[in-house]
């Protein structure tokens, strides 16, 4: 017996039989009685529409033919009947005889329809709807039914979703056993051709809808009676049917020769702008497409609807509605005024279109009421209630009446809905459209709804069904409402199909509305949810009753925003566990969406519509045979097995979707050899004579350009230059370069194409598979990957998000316009995303936009006690406490899972997964049913200690059913985790680390020792704190006894060991507390005995309040009397809103130079001195660094990172840094331009839930902020323009609470600077400004080439790199160790390599031994345990990697070369990442070094080798490197230079820069003019003078 034979169905498959025999013998006696009916010449009108629908030219010859087809057509269904248990799948092929997209509609296998072939032959009307007008309207084209060995073929829909049910694995078990038939590799199984999806041929049996058979529901495969859950839920959703049009405008849409209806239907929008009621929020947008295709719609924010008062105001034109109302015996006039460009505007068309709306649309009518009753005369206070609401059961009835949509008000407004518009009679002000309100749509598509139709309403239910009470919405949504109007019913008007680029609007104003939908349900749904974890709840000393609010800390749960930033990283994270599951990626395509597919050309052919006038057709066909394209490539195995797979559909900006597939192959299965790969991968123009087929397709899709010098225009160009490479050498064979990129063969063999008069090879050729190509005629580029460089490419397609543009609104000025000034000062800039109606419809239909298999569960762990526990506000923790599922998480559910199921026992936690599925309602895990799934353990830093201990065991530790398991190894339970991890060997010995203590012992001072000790507990550099303790306490504890006699006058004093060890303890204690750290982090460390730190009350407040009253005030009066008139009006401003404590934001504004760090310092020391508490923070650490008692925001308010836009700070109620804010009378955040917009976000969040006060801004708290627009904006990985300015605090709503102050004056040139000529400092500081508001070289869009001041440039040179170091570093020789000559000064690059290539330069120069550090290269073993693929990582391969905060594999050091920290080590020591040392002593495992730069200049620190990653890493592992975190820093990235201030500065620029504000920091970061020299050249190294500046001007639009 066959395995996969379902015997179920037997009974059911009987059932269907007789069911069809009897709507067989029905519908045909139906047809005989049209048939004799039409030939006795009666004209029937309401025949019913059959289920199969076939189009015709001609239903005269129909009625001819029919008597005489209808026995064979019976025959042929009876012979199809039986063989359908055999005949599974469709196919359909092209019939090549035929005239393209003309060719005969093929269907074989159509038994499997399970529908009756003699409605074939029905009167079907294809046009709009049934009307008595004797209108031209299009007929449809005749497809005839081929012979049985022609068939459509059907796609295998795959389906990864857990929530589907059994029924649905069940039903593809046929499937899948054919598919596992096939061989792994060749083509023999595709040698069908052309995938034809063929036509909508079946009526939805619930709403008539026509659709594909492919589009039926998965559960319903092969089904006699095809389900569709895309046009109306499968029977949920029940909506009336649009009615014919008013015949005018029915001929206006659908007649073919008028010259007025081709007139319309090309300028339908401007007709329809002309009568719409309200004005759009969003607009066309012709950049990218300007041309064929579909219109690209830009949204401005988020999309709404206006409308303004009943009259103009005086002296200004009517508008929209005031069109209906003011000036009627000129209303043709006016609305033809009222469009600039009415050149190609009929006005007999245009008064046509009126009169019938007057007669036929019932807001019409309603404006028309409000112009009688003006005309009447003596009305005051007249008004126009808009009313929304609905009695009528949306349902069945959708053409209100004018009582139902509007009402007259004389007066006072009594009651109304909410969203009802109350309309003045005249006022300058619009009103927004609620989305919601019934005629939101057709206020604005009066063409489209021409009698005035309710649009989506809200309330509507659900058809009533028997399922409809199980379910939990039984409402209609925006997203169901247009996904039932956007389909084609025979029985419907097609006003709204036929719309052209007027419905092309529609879908985005229709996709605009879905966000603000889900958008209103976020926030009117969002639970307000505290957090805490369950062991601080369950041993606080809480009182009886507490309230929620008062314990834990405000989460914002996110919202799953399909296409958001935070969406995207969830999938990027996932892809790599994919990647760490399954390997390397093999294979890279890109699908992309052709247009000129048959399946589209005739569905719209008939009715006289382009591809672009049909976006949903285009979509729907693109998912179609993306699912197939799928199936071929995983179930059909056409490169082989596939162990998984993930991509991506994204919408260029002309319109056509397009999908980034990324394969991974079984390990037998890959193309290791050129061989193989040209097998599968061709680059090369195929024999035109042998592959005519092939060869046209190549050339209609394969080929790239022309591009290049003679054609500059087109769009892979970029700085001259095809930004893809084309056109590529010709090579003999394939092979992969030595960036690990494919090079494919590409013979000089002669082929040619010629295309637009321009001819190309081999060169030009995009790499493609010939069988796919010939199966979809597409393009369709294939790509092979190399298994180490192009991770990150790749990951990058897969993971980006919407296209965001910022645009620029330009007022152009009018003829005899006297306006003059710098034009960049009438400019505006708005965020705008692209939208393109295919892309509205993909979401409309709900469409994923990513896929993958297998899918990947999120795990998540904890350390005993440490779960996290959420509750409400308004409950009590007694009570969350005594809830039972409080105690119970994923995490200890799969313990209990353990002891419960005896496979378990043999699973890791991520294996677990793929045999277990979690139900978080009942909190525990059952067995899976179907699907494969694998797990991804959630992130945790290094500095989480345990937990980062626990995660690493949880990788290997298999069916624990306690902590305690997991702490066990070879049958020893051991204390922590940490423990159990080294035993395990994951964890070094610690060994480096002693040596270190070893080697910075024979320097001198024990104090630095234990600071260097204390530095490797910060750092997470320890893996065993009690071991190097055990080994090294001897040395810690140095100096110890010493200081206990001086402090007791006693030289005779002794101790024991116990009492030095408990001492030393005591004051590494102090040192971790100064960090907000402490020992007890560390569970193996001894805590010391008697140390007191209750006495002190809250630690922080004291340390806050800690200054010397008296030296506050004496410094205050000596700053305040040194402030300018300017600063002066800022601190009193400032102080008054501290004074008041009535909350208050400002933004202190100011260029570099200004004084900003100058009034921080005043503020401070006023505060202070009055014994109040400030708090300065900045966004780097090397800016806290200037202020007086600074940290980083990020430290001080426990800032997450990633910051989201749902992100809290981490500060629960009632713990000490909540008791400091509320006790802060001002909070400094200085360099706020640098941080994200969510940063302020999450601080105004927290102390909003601190201190009670949700309306207050930041909780009523007084925040100043202060920076430099000019400077580096926030650092977005991979970001665009847009991404980068709408990221900045002004793109934030904090913005529209802030006062800016700002400064002018520079103080720094004055300080910094002998220069006597006034005006000449004033020229160099106002160029400075120019460059960093982008005036120089105007015109520009932000990116110009500017001239740089001759003065200031090096040009005599040989070498640049010898030429920028001699100008920077006179007499290196002499004083290559004077701290103070290397402090004043560094050469400064835009790249990261050309940095490193002027540090190698002058580390070779300068004198002395030169000692070389080489880093230590491993892959987090929690990362990628689960693949194989990771442990061919060779050394050098890890080595070779680089990256942004990392440092680099090998570092060379001499005593004396300047360094720079790329981590934060000890901020109140002044290590921050970026601060400035200078070598003195070198050793094997540590350094010895001077600080610089900051406020603790001359200090010195011993620094280790430390265990360095990242945590969001670019490759799909996460790469561990052990080295010392410094970078040499003679050169340095212009991004690493801001915060610094210097004497002297080389700037070189072989390149460009690249970002917003680079080369504005690089020359603001010198004191005088004198000190900046510029060295710019070309790839030839000869000088240039000009060099490009980099400012998004959009930035400073709000300012």
């Amino acid at each position: 017996m066959d395995p996969y034979q379902n015997t179920d169905k037997k009974p059911n498959a009987a059932k269907a039989r007789l069911r069809r025999k009897t709507f067989l013998q029905e519908r045909s006696a139906k047809k005989h009685k049209t048939v004799h009916q039409k030939s006795s010449g009666c004209q029937n009108q309401n025949v019913a529409q059959p289920r199969l629908l076939f189009q015709s030219t001609s239903q005269s010859e129909i009625a001819s033919q029919s008597s005489n087809q209808q026995n064979q057509l019976n025959q042929n269904y009876n012979r199809s009947i039986n063989r359908f248990n055999t005949n599974f799948q469709m196919y359909t092929q092209r019939n090549t005889s035929l005239e393209p997209y003309q060719r005969e509609k093929t269907v074989v296998g159509i038994d499997s329809l399970r529908v009756n072939l003699t409605s074939k032959f029905v009167n079907i009307n294809t046009n709009v709807a049934s009307s008595s007008s004797n209108l031209k309207l299009p007929t449809a084209t005749n497809w005839n039914i081929s012979s049985a060995d022609r068939h459509v073929q059907e796609k295998s829909v795959y389906d990864s979703s857990e929530g589907s049910s059994d029924d649905d694995s069940n039903s593809s078990l046929d499937e899948e056993e054919m598919h596992t038939n096939h061989k792994s590799k060749g083509y023999g199984i595709l040698s069908e051709g052309y995938y034809d999806v063929g036509d909508p041929l079946i009526e939805c049996e619930y709403c008539g809808a026509k659709m594909w058979y492919q589009e039926r529901m998965n559960k319903h495969k092969h089904a006699a009676s095809p389900k569709y859950q895309l046009c109306c839920g499968n029977g949920k959703v029940q909506l009336p049917l649009l009615k014919s049009p008013p015949p005018f405008l029915q001929h206006l849409l659908f007649d073919r020769d008028s010259s007025v209806s081709k007139n319309f239907q090309q300028h339908i929008r401007v007709y329809n702008m002309m009568f719409a009621f309200t004005s759009p929020g969003a607009k066309l947008d012709n950049k990218f497409n300007n041309s064929r295709g579909p219109p690209t719609i830009r949204i401005q924010g988020q999309s709404c609807h206006r409308i303004g008062s009943l009259l103009p105001m005086p002296e200004q034109s009517p508008k929209f509605a005031q069109l209906y109302i003011y000036d009627t015996e000129n209303e043709i006039q006016n609305r033809l005024q009222g469009i600039r460009n009415n050149n190609n505007i009929d006005p007999d068309t245009v008064c046509k279109l009126s009169e019938m709306l007057y007669q036929h649309n019932t807001h019409t009518k309603s404006f028309r009421m409000v112009r009688e009753r003006l005309n009447q005369g003596n009305v005051n206070n007249l008004k126009l209630r808009l009313i929304s609401e609905r009695i009528t059961d949306g349902r069945i009835y959708n053409q209100p009446n004018v009582s139902e949509v509007a009402a007259l008000i004389v007066g006072d407004v009594g009651t109304a809905s909410k969203r009802d518009i109350i309309i003045q009679t005249q006022c300058g002000k619009l009103q927004r459209i609620d989305e919601f309100h019934a005629s939101y749509l057709s206020y604005q598509y009066p063409l489209i709804f021409p009698y005035g139709e309710d649009g989506y309403r809200r309330g509507v239910a659900h058809r009533d069904r028997e399922n409809s009470k199980r379910r939990q919405r039984n409402w209609l949504t925006i997203r169901e409402w247009l996904a039932f109007r956007i389909q084609s019913r025979a029985e419907e008007a097609q006003t709204l199909l036929c719309s052209r680029r007027l419905y092309q609007q529609f879908l985005v104003d229709g996709f605009t509305m879905i966000e603000s939908e889900r958008l209103n349900w976020l926030r009117k749904n969002q639970s307000k949810l505290r957090v805490s974890k369950y062991r601080s709840l369950n041993e606080s000393d809480h009182q009886i009753q507490t309230q929620g609010s008062n314990k834990g800390k405000r989460v914002i749960l996110p919202g799953t925003h399909v296409g958001s930033c935070r969406y995207m990283n969830q999938l990027y994270f996932d892809g790599m566990a994919i990647c760490s599951y399954a390997g390397f990626p093999d294979l890279f395509i890109t699908f992309t969406c052709n247009p000129n597919w048959p399946e589209i050309q005739r569905v719209l052919g008939s009715i006289n519509l382009k591809a672009h006038d049909r976006p949903d057709i285009i979509s729907r066909i693109f998912k179609m045979k993306l699912d197939e394209l799928i199936s071929d490539l995983t179930k059909k195995n056409v490169f082989g097995k596939v162990l998984a797979y993930i991509y991506t559909v994204e919408f260029q900006k002309r319109g056509l979707p397009h999908a980034h597939i990324v394969i991974f192959l079984h390990p037998s299965n890959k193309c290791p050899t050129p061989d193989e790969i040209d097998k599968i991968i061709s680059a090369e123009i195929p024999n035109q004579e042998h592959e005519k087929e092939l060869y046209n397709l190549v050339k209609n899709y394969m080929v790239h350009g022309p591009c290049g010098l003679s054609h500059k225009s087109s769009p892979c160009m970029k700085d001259g230059k095809c930004s893809k490479y084309y056109p590529k050498k010709c090579q003999n064979s394939t092979f992969v370069d030595k960036y690990g990129y494919p090079v494919y063969r590409r013979r000089n063999n002669g082929n040619t194409i010629v295309r637009n008069g321009v001819s190309f090879t081999n060169k030009n050729v995009v790499p493609y598979n010939p069988m796919l190509l010939m199966k979809y005629q597409a393009h369709i580029n294939i790509e092979w990957c190399n298994q180490n460089t192009s991770i990150k490419y790749l990951f990058k397609h897969i993971s980006k998000g919407y296209d965001r543009i910022t645009a620029v609104i330009d007022p152009a000025q009018g003829i005899g316009s006297t306006r003059s000034g710098n034009i960049d000062e009438i400019k505006q800039y708005i965020d705008c995303r692209h939208v393109t109606p295919a892309e509205a419809c993909w979401r409309i239909f709900s469409f994923p936009i990513h896929g993958r298999k297998p899918a990947v569960e999120r795990l998540f762990f904890h350390i005993p006690g440490e779960q996290l526990v959420y509750f409400n506000d308004c409950e009590h923790i007694d009570d969350v406490l005594l809830k039972p599922s409080v105690t119970e998480s994923m995490f200890t559910s799969w313990m209990q899972a353990n002891k419960i199921y005896p496979q378990a026992k043999n699973l890791t936690y991520v294996q677990f997964v793929s045999k277990f599925v979690y139900d978080k309602w009942k909190r525990l895990w059952k067995p899976r049913r179907r699907g494969y799934t694998i797990g991804r353990l959630i992130w945790v830093p290094p500095s989480t200690g345990e937990l980062f201990y626990l995660r690493m065991m949880l990788t290997v530790v298999k069916g624990p059913v306690s902590y305690e398991d997991i702490k066990t190894v070879n049958q020893i339970q051991y204390k922590t985790f940490g423990e159990a991890c080294f035993a395990m060997g994951f964890i070094e010995d610690d060994r480096k680390n002693i040596e270190a203590i070893k080697e910075a012992n024979e320097w001198g001072s024990r104090k630095y020792l234990r600071k260097l000790f204390v530095t490797m507990l910060l750092s997470n550099t320890i893996n065993r704190p009690d071991s190097v303790w055990n080994k090294t306490w001897k040395l810690l504890s140095g100096g110890i006894l010493y200081d206990q006699r001086k402090l007791a006058a006693n030289q005779d004093l002794q101790l024991t060991c116990e009492e030095i060890q408990n001492l030393s303890l005591f004051e590494i204690e102090k040192h971790l507390q100064t960090n907000q750290r402490s020992l007890k982090e560390y569970t193996s460390m001894p805590y010391p005995k008697d140390y007191v730190t209750g006495q002190l009350g809250n630690r922080l407040i004291y340390e806050e309040c800690d200054y010397d009253q008296d030296v506050q005030q004496q410094q205050f009066q000596q700053l305040f009397g040194s402030l300018t008139d300017e600063q002066r009006g800022i601190f009193e401003t400032i102080m008054k809103a501290v004074n008041n404590q009535k909350g208050g934001v400002f933004f202190l504004y100011g260029y570099g130079g200004t004084g900003k760090t100058f009034m921080w310092k005043t503020l401070a020391s006023a505060i202070r001195s009055q014994r109040h508490i400030v708090l300065t923070v900045a966004s780097s650490g090397i800016a806290s660094l200037l202020l007086p008692g600074g940290s980083t925001a990020h430290s001080k308010f426990k800032i997450p990172i990633p910051t989201l836009d749902c992100s809290t700070c981490n500060i629960e109620k009632g713990s000490e840094i909540a008791e400091l804010l509320k006790l802060t009378k001002l909070i400094i955040w200085d360099e706020a331009p640098m941080a994200h917009k969510f940063c302020f976000e999450a601080l105004d969040k927290t102390l909003k839930d601190i201190m009670s006060l949700s309306t207050s801004i930041f909780g009523g708290k007084v925040v100043v902020f202060g920076g430099d627009f000019r400077q580096i904006l926030p650092v977005i990985p991979s970001g665009s323009r847009s991404d980068i300015v709408h990221a900045t605090i002004n793109a934030s709503y904090i913005w529209d609470h802030c006062q800016v102050l700002t400064l002018t004056k520079n103080m720094r040139l004055q300080t910094g600077s002998e220069i006597s000529d006034t005006a000449e400092l004033n020229e160099f500081s106002q160029w400075m400004l120019n460059i960093g508001d982008g005036k120089i070289s105007e015109p520009n869009d932000g990116y110009a080439e500017i001239d740089i001041p001759s003065e200031l440039l090096i040009t005599n040179f040989a070498d640049p790199i010898e030429a920028i170091v001699k100008s920077t570093y006179p007499n290196l020789m002499e004083n290559h160790k004077n701290e103070f000559f290397l402090q004043s000064r560094a050469i400064l690059a835009s790249k990261v390599d050309v940095v490193d290539q002027i540090n190698e330069y002058v580390l070779q120069l300068s004198p002395g031994e030169e000692m070389e550090y080489l880093s230590s290269n491993f892959i987090d073993r929690s990362e990628a345990n689960t693949s194989e693929a990771f442990e061919k990582l060779t050394p050098e391969f890890l080595s070779s990697l680089t990256t942004s905060g990392l440092p680099n594999h090998k570092i060379k050091l001499k005593i004396g070369t300047p360094i720079m920290l790329l981590r934060n080590l000890d901020q109140k020591e002044g290590l921050c990442n970026g601060t400035r040392l200078i070598v003195t002593r070198l050793a094997n495992h540590v350094l010895e070094a001077k600080i610089i730069t900051g406020k603790n200049i001359g200090s010195m620190i011993y620094i280790p080798q430390m265990s360095l990653s990242l945590s969001q890493s670019p490759w799909p592992f996460k790469l561990i490197r052990r080295q010392f975190p410094i970078i040499v820093s003679y050169a340095m990235t212009i991004n690493k230079s801001q915060g610094q201030s210097l004497d002297f500065i080389g700037l070189y620029l072989p390149r460009s820069v690249f970002s917003h504000g680079q080369l504005y920091v690089a020359i603001s970061r010198v004191k005088s003019k004198q000190g900046l020299k510029i060295l710019i050249h070309d790839d030839e190294r000869q000088p240039l003078n000009i060099t490009t500046n980099v400012v998004f001007k959009e930035v400073f639009q709000n300012l």
